[in-house]
């Protein structure tokens, strides 16, 4: 059986984070583990607290983990200090771990600042260049690009300029964009488009989190990224399109998928 590791903050509200990560994996039909960063007092209207996992304890997980079933491959999300990163670093090059995807969380769908400031700097230098692939949304790539992103054109220039800086594949999200859900696929070949029709669903929380568990989940079964990319898209559109509502603000992510274990809606 296949296998990923989600190396990533537990949601306590089962929409984002580890939870969704490993529920996406599931789905995919893909054997799910994970290490966790942090714990998160969060619902789907903000995040009300985080309390850090120890690094040594991180490590332990790590070990356990790639000593017992090697991931095919490793999905990192929220890690939110620099003695955190470094410790996940340095375990994946110790073990040589392979097909990493670094959706590189810094402020939550709600709004809230998920990693400190000093905290960037070391991912530039410790996690992204061992990325095959990063995953950030807009303000995110804004950040990593040091360019504003107003147009496509923008989106394309910032995925080449961090994938160079880095030497990795770049998938800029454009999920912020105000009439479009159309995302650019950066790799030293060349640039693809994937375009998606923005669905009118208010229960966005964990989308992020659920696309680079998805891309992980078909890079881990051997997938070109391209083609991982694009099944991943495909995926979470007709989990959106699901229309699930369990709660009074603007809901979970709809697993949808998880309930009837289908799901519906394309994307061109």
């Amino acid at each position: 059986m296949f296998t990923a590791l989600t190396i990533a903050g537990s949601d306590s509200s089962g929409g984002a984070g580890i939870q969704a990560d490993i529920k996406t994996m599931t789905v995919h039909g893909v054997y799910a583990m994970s290490a966790i960063t942090a714990l998160t007092a969060q619902n789907t209207t903000g995040v009300q607290d985080i309390l850090e996992v120890p690094p040594a304890f991180l490590a332990e997980q790590l070990d356990s983990v790639f000593t017992d079933i090697s991931p095919d491959a490793v999905k990192i999300g929220m890690v939110s200090s620099a003695e955190l990163i470094r410790v996940i670093a340095e375990k994946l090059r110790f073990y040589k771990a392979e097909k990493i995807v670094v959706d590189p969380v810094m402020v939550a769908t709600s709004g809230a600042r998920l990693i400190c400031e000093e905290a960037v700097e070391t991912l530039r230098e410790e996690l992204f260049p061992l990325a095959a692939v990063l995953t950030p949304n807009i303000p995110e790539a804004e950040v990593l690009s040091g360019i504003s992103i107003q147009t496509p054109a923008e989106m394309e220039q910032a995925a080449r300029m961090i994938g160079e800086q880095f030497g990795c594949a770049v998938l800029c999200k454009g999920g912020h964009q105000v009439n479009s859900a159309n995302d650019f696929l950066w790799q030293e070949e060349g640039g693809h488009w994937f375009c998606g029709e923005r669905i009118d669903n208010p229960n966005t929380h964990g989308t992020g989190c659920t696309l680079s568990s998805a891309i992980a989940s078909n890079l881990a079964k051997g997938k070109p990224l391209e083609t991982a990319v694009w099944e991943a898209k495909r995926f979470l559109c007709g989990a959106l399109a699901a229309m699930l509502d369990l709660g009074k603000g603007s809901g979970p992510l709809c697993h949808a998928f998880a309930v009837n274990g289908d799901y519906s809606g394309e994307s061109d």
